[in-house]
């Protein structure tokens, strides 16, 4: 069983930088991508970014050049580095982990992933 721990959401100002982590445990070596979703009030989950096994990265049109997916595969963890925030960018952040293949059109829709964290706020103030 894996298990997802989110951590690094907080408050911060329109322009503003947080890192988010992931820490994960349990079967890593079963692990074929990670990534991290996001849902605010009224919205559907929206995928954010994605990090395959092979080191291969995806982002939303949305973040893109703004979001940084990374891991440290030697500690288990993937970051999610956020800069020029935007009050749009508010939300329930989740990691969530898949370990089976997937298409490549598929590495942001939700039903391709089978562990969920249970998320960190983040808040991006005007």
């Amino acid at each position: 069983q894996v298990q997802l721990v989110e951590s690094g959401g907080g408050s911060v100002q329109s322009g503003g930088s947080l890192r988010l982590s992931c820490e994960e445990s349990g079967y890593s070596y079963s692990i074929k991508a990670m990534a991290w979703f996001r849902q605010g009030p009224g919205n559907e989950r929206e995928g954010v970014a994605v990090i395959e096994s092979d080191g291969s990265t995806h982002y939303a049109d949305s973040v893109k050049g703004r979001f940084t997916i990374s891991q440290d595969s030697a500690k288990n963890i993937v970051y999610l580095q956020m800069n020029s925030l935007k009050p749009e960018d508010s939300a329930m952040y989740v990691c969530a982990a898949a370990d089976r293949p997937m298409l490549r059109s598929w590495v942001l829709q939700s039903h391709a992933y089978d562990y969920w964290g249970l998320g960190t706020q983040v808040t991006v103030s005007s």
